[in-house]
């Protein structure tokens, strides 16, 4: 199995958006910026790019109203996702904040 760090698989495209929203959210700032790229990094480097994006479309998904986003609220596999990504913002965290 291959790890994250070994890929880069991150486009640079999805690295502005999470840096963008990261930003919106903390303040934007330089420290902001410097710190949202190091997120960014260490998420890249702990989740593979294809379980960062069914993280991220579970997420998205769940916010939807009734039955459709229930499947995504409640399903193991959404479960799964969503913790492997918010596991490693958490170590982002602990690295970058």
């Amino acid at each position: 199995m291959s790890h994250a760090e070994d890929l880069n698989d991150y486009p640079t495209s999805a690295r502005a958006d999470y840096v963008f929203g990261c930003m919106k959210a903390n303040g934007e700032t330089r420290q902001s910026l410097e710190q949202c790229s190091c997120s960014i990094d260490v998420v890249a480097s702990l989740l593979p790019y294809d379980r960062y994006i069914s993280a991220e479309t579970v997420l998205s998904m769940a916010q939807v109203p009734g039955e459709m986003g229930g499947q995504f609220r409640s399903t193991e596999q959404a479960k799964t996702a969503t913790n492997d990504l918010r596991r490693a913002q958490a170590e982002a965290e602990v690295r970058c904040f």
